[in-house]
């Protein structure tokens, strides 16, 4: 399935993942810092989406409470719990 997320208090504007029995593919970020999303998204690819959010979530920006892999664990989140 596939999910669009808008994101909060990052660069990026929205999150768009595949999400097939668990396993994240076809991420893309728009906006924000493009060769550190494409890695982000390259490493991502296959993982559990469990996995995924253990490894990112919490991680924060500079000073901000937030960051893009941080808003990716939440939409996985969000999309788990679909």
């Amino acid at each position: 399935m596939t999910y669009k997320y808008r994101t909060k208090g990052t660069c990026s504007r929205t999150i768009e993942f595949e999400l097939n029995n668990g396993v994240l593919s076809n991420v893309y970020f728009e906006g924000g810092c493009n060769g550190n999303l494409k890695g982000i998204a390259s490493l991502v690819e296959g993982m559990k989406a469990e996995d995924v959010i253990a490894r990112c979530g919490g991680i924060r920006c500079g000073f901000k409470s937030t960051s893009c892999p941080d808003q990716l664990a939440q939409a996985l989140k969000e999309a788990l719990a679909e």
